[in-house]
């Protein structure tokens, strides 16, 4: 199933135990500007989706509920490449 963002941020912060005061921290905002984001409020500004891509190794693709897959695309190439070069062994 994909989530839309909104549902996305908030699951990851919390799998990650951070509250919404610390990831506000992290990017710069206020904690009630990040709750309005994680509510659907306001719009995340790209600069922020990008930092919590890198905080939380996801791909924003990931966050965005374009996919599933949480590891993030340079991982997701580098393995890929592994499991290649160990098939042709």
């Amino acid at each position: 199933m994909c989530m839309t963002y909104i549902s996305r941020i908030r699951e990851l912060r919390e799998d990650h135990d951070k509250t919404q005061q610390q990831i506000a921290d992290y990017l710069g905002t206020s904690q009630t500007m990040y709750a309005r984001y994680e509510r659907g409020a306001n719009e995340m500004p790209i600069r922020h989706l990008v930092m919590l891509c890198k905080l939380y190794h996801v791909s924003a693709d990931y966050i965005l509920g374009l996919n599933d897959n949480t590891e993030p695309p340079v991982e997701r190439t580098n393995n890929l490449f592994k499991r290649h070069r160990k098939k042709q062994k």
